[in-house]
C-alpha cells in the first residue's frame, strides 16, 4: 500500500522566496480591472458635466445675473439712500438730494496743528492759555497810525449811468454794476488808488433800491456789535457749523452772525434746522436776506466777506469764516494773536499753492471757475496798469487763500476792501486774482498779517463745499 501510495504521489515543492505566479497574475489582473473601472468612472462623469453646461449654459448665466441684481438691490434698499426724490423747499419740483448726510470726519476737532521750527515742534497758532483768554478784552489805548483820515461811501445818482427811477435788477446785460454798487468808471477807479487824507469810493450799498434787504430788527442788532465773526450760504449752499472753543468772554462780547437769502432758509429748515424764535441756531444768529443784488450766488457772497465794516458800522474788528470752514479757535484769542501782538490792522492766509497772480489765472482757468475770457480781461488790465508779475510785494507774498480774514475796521482796511470789492465786481468774482492787484496798488496800506497755510489750517476744521449754490434767475 505504502508502495502505491508513493508511486501515485506528486511532489511539489513550495517556497516562500518564489512567489505564486498564479497569484500575481490574479493580483495584477485584479488592480488592471480596478485602475480601468475607475478612469471609465470618471471619464463618464466629466462627459455628462460637459454636455449638461452646453445644454444648460444660458439658463445657469440668466440665473447668475439675476441672483447678482437681487444681491445688488439688497445692498441699496438696507441703507438710507443718498438720492432718493424729495421735493425741493422752494421750487417744489422733485430733485435728487441726500436725505442723510454724514458727519465730516473732522467735525468738532480741536486737537492743534504744528509745525517744525529750527528744530522744535511748536503749535502753528500761539494763543494765551484759556485762564488769559477768560480775561481778554478789546484794547482801548490802541490807536493805530494811518495814512488814510476818512473814507467817503459814494451814494450820489450819476444820471449819466445809474438811474435811481429803475425797478430792482440783480445786473444789465452789459455789466454787474447796478443800484447797489453805482456804476464806476474806470477814471473814478484810478482815482480810488490814490491816497489824499481822505477817500471817496464806491463801495457797495449804492442805493435803497440796490437790493441786499435786512429787516429793521436784525439791522438794528448788527449796529449793536463791536467785534463780530461772520459767514454767509446763499442759494442753500454749505451748512452751518457751530464753532468751537469759544471762550465765555468771547461769547459774550463777540457776535456770531451767519447770513442766509431764503432759498438757503428753505433748504435748512427742510432738513432739520431750525431757526429759533430769538433769531439764532446754536451760537449763530440768523440774518435773512432779501433780493440779492447779483445772479452770480459767489457775488452775493463778496458782500458780507468783503464789506463787514458797511453791515456792522460800529464794529471795531471782524473775522470772516467761509462758509467750508468751522471755526475752532476762541475769537478774541485770535485777534490778539493775529493783530495785536503783531501790531496788524489785517491778517489773511497765504495761498499754499501759488504765489503769482498769473499762475493762479491759468488755475482758474484750468478748473473751470472763470471762463478764459473774463480772466483774459482782467489780466490785459493789469498788464496795461503795470502789475508785475513778481511773487512778493513788500517783502509779502502777493497771492492769498482768503477764506479767513481778521481785520480791525480802520480807514486804510475799510479802504483797501472797497478796492477789493470793487475789482471782483469789474471783473471775476475770483477774489484771489484782484487780492495782489489791490495790495501793489495801494501802496500806502502798511501792518498787513500774511499768516501761512498751518495756521489757517489751526483756525478752523475745513469740511470743503458740500453742494453748488443755486443761481439766481430773475
Amino acid at each position: 500500500m505504502s508502495s502505491m501510495l508513493n508511486n501515485n504521489s506528486i511532489s511539489i515543492t513550495v517556497s516562500d522566496d518564489e512567489p505564486d505566479e498564479f497569484a500575481n497574475k490574479l493580483r495584477a489582473r485584479a488592480r488592471r480591472k480596478r485602475k480601468k473601472i475607475g478612469h471609465r468612472s470618471k471619464t463618464s462623469c466629466t462627459h455628462i458635466i460637459f454636455k449638461k453646461l452646453l445644454r444648460w449654459w444660458p439658463v445657469l448665466l440668466f440665473l447668475l445675473a439675476a441672483a447678482l441684481l437681487i444681491f445688488e438691490a439688497s445692498r441699496i434698499g438696507g441703507k438710507p439712500s443718498s438720492l432718493v426724490k424729495k421735493p425741493d423747499p422752494v421750487t417744489g419740483q422733485k430733485l435728487n438730494k441726500p436725505v442723510e448726510k454724514k458727519p465730516p470726519a473732522n467735525l468738532n476737532r480741536l486737537d492743534p496743528v504744528t509745525h517744525v521750527v529750527h528744530g522744535v515742534r511748536e503749535p502753528c497758532l500761539k494763543l494765551l492759555p484759556a485762564e488769559e483768554l477768560e480775561h481778554l478784552d478789546f484794547p482801548m489805548d490802541k490807536v493805530p497810525a494811518d495814512p488814510i483820515k476818512l473814507v467817503i461811501y459814494t451814494t450820489k445818482a450819476n444820471p449819466a449811468y445809474v438811474d435811481e427811477n429803475m425797478p430792482f435788477e440783480q445786473h444789465s446785460e452789459a455789466t454787474r454794476f447796478n443800484l447797489f454798487t453805482g456804476n464806476q468808471t474806470l477814471k473814478q477807479r484810478d482815482e480810488s488808488f490814490k491816497v489824499k487824507g481822505e477817500a471817496s469810493i464806491h463801495c457797495g450799498f449804492y442805493s435803497d433800491k440796490g437790493g441786499f434787504r435786512i429787516s429793521v430788527e436784525d439791522r438794528n442788532y448788527m449796529e449793536s456789535c463791536k467785534a463780530v465773526v461772520s459767514t454767509c450760504a446763499f442759494g442753500g449752499g454749505d451748512d452751518l457749523y457751530q464753532p468751537i472753543g469759544m471762550s465765555e468772554s468771547s461769547l459774550k462780547k463777540v457776535c456770531f452772525v451767519a447770513f442766509w437769502d431764503e432759498i438757503t432758509l428753505a433748504s435748512q429748515e427742510a432738513d432739520g434746522h431750525k431757526v429759533g424764535d430769538d433769531h439764532y441756531i446754536g451760537k449763530w444768529r440768523i440774518i435773512l436776506v432779501k433780493d440779492l443784488p447779483f445772479r452770480d450766488q459767489r457775488l452775493n457772497g463778496k458782500i458780507p466777506k468783503m464789506l463787514a465794516h458797511r453791515l456792522f458800522p460800529n464794529a471795531r474788528y471782524s473775522i470772516w469764516v467761509d462758509s467750508k470752514s468751522q471755526l475752532r479757535r476762541d475769537p478774541l484769542g485770535v485777534l490778539e494773536a493775529l493783530l495785536w501782538h503783531s501790531n496788524s490792522v489785517l491778517a489773511i492766509s497765504e495761498h499754499g499753492a501759488r504765489s503769482s497772480v498769473y499762475d493762479e489765472a491759468k488755475a482758474v482757468v484750468k478748473k473751470n471757475k472763470a471762463t478764459p475770457e473774463e480772466v483774459e480781461v482782467q489780466l490785459a488790465q493789469y498788464r496795461q496798469d503795470g502789475l508785475p508779475e513778481d511773487k512778493r510785494f513788500n517783502g509779502k507774498k502777493a497771492l492769498a487763500e482768503a477764506s479767513i480774514i481778521v481785520k480791525e475796521h480802520t480807514p486804510s482796511t475799510n479802504l483797501f476792501m472797497c478796492l477789493w470789492f470793487n475789482e471782483v465786481v469789474r471783473f471775476t468774482s475770483r477774489d484771489q486774482l484782484s487780492f495782489p492787484y489791490v495790495l501793489w496798488r495801494f501802496k500806502e496800506f502798511r501792518n498787513i498779517n500774511m499768516f501761512p497755510v498751518c495756521t489757517r489750517k489751526d483756525l478752523v476744521n475745513s469740511m470743503g463745499h458740500l453742494r453748488k449754490a443755486k443761481p439766481l434767475t430773475s
